[in-house]
């Protein structure tokens, strides 16, 4: 059960330090994969509420999701910056605070479920850094992503799967996340020659 959570680390992690905003759907992806591993592992097999649950992550979050942001991307057309400011500074805060979630995890579990619980921690600490680091509608974006991923995560730490109408409402609003946070960055490109055009005229 340890090499899913790992492969899901590493997938948060390497892109906040060394990822451009252009990767970002890869690393969702590769998220999404690891997610499922791990929710086959956590059922003990293919059950129905395993193999629901997989359909679910590969479809929208190894497929919708990653594409939708691809698109919003491309549509803005912005240049393939950094997805965390690459700096001494932020680099500094951002390993000081996995190391603190991973220390809490430690404290309130052992073995696999520490991991767990200390990734968890990690994905809000990267999600929020991120969030307060880089204002580009894209990279909060794939925070707030990043984040819900970390959803499932949790699950994994509780004595029982959620029943399905709860994965059912979390996929609901990962979708609405998804649908929505990609309209939004992916229009300003579009609109703003539009809206530029009364003032020239004014000017004239």
């Amino acid at each position: 059960m340890k090499l899913p959570l790992i492969l899901f680390l590493l997938s948060a992690v390497i892109p906040i330090f060394f990822g451009k905003i252009r990767s970002a759907p890869f690393w969702l992806c590769l998220q999404a994969v690891a997610l499922g591993w791990n929710g086959i592992i956590r059922h003990d097999g293919w059950s129905a509420h395993a193999l629901v649950m997989l359909i679910e992550v590969i479809a929208v979050r190894a497929v919708i999701a990653p594409l939708c942001l691809h698109r919003a991307i491309r549509r803005r057309a912005d240049p393939n910056f950094d997805l965390m400011p690459s700096n001494l500074f932020t680099w500094a805060i951002g390993i000081a605070l996995i190391t603190l979630a991973f220390q809490f995890g430690g404290t309130a579990m052992t073995d696999v479920g520490a991991l767990a619980l200390g990734i968890v921690g990690a994905m809000v600490a990267i999600a929020l850094l991120l969030l307060s680091t880089n204002d580009s509608p894209p990279a909060q974006l794939t925070a707030l992503l990043f984040m819900e991923n970390g959803i499932l995560v949790f699950e994994s730490l509780l004595p029982e799967p959620w029943p399905l109408p709860v994965h059912g409402a979390l996929t609901a609003v990962y979708l609405v996340s998804v649908g929505v946070g990609s309209w939004l960055i992916g229009t300003p490109a579009a609109a703003a020659p539009a809206s530029a055009a009364p003032v020239q005229e004014e000017m004239q």
